[in-house]
């Protein structure tokens, strides 16, 4: 016979519009440090950095739509 079980505990409340802006701006960040560095890192990386600041603005527009912003 299974003992007590606790209950669980209630979900944390977090702005995640705010992660998400931090998110690209960490992104932005690092682009401009490829960006200066040049011709010494592959430009993979810079089109990785696009990217990921393209879809965090997607997933920005679409809280939007949602109303979770």
């Amino acid at each position: 016979m299974p003992g007590p079980t606790k209950q669980a505990p209630p979900p944390l409340r977090v702005d995640t519009a705010r992660v998400v802006l931090v998110g690209i701006a960490l992104w932005a960040v690092a682009l401009v440090v490829l960006l200066l560095l040049g011709d010494r890192v592959d430009r993979m990386w810079t089109w990785t950095c696009l990217a990921a600041m393209a879809l965090g603005t997607l997933g920005l527009w679409i809280m939007k739509l949602q109303g979770q912003r």
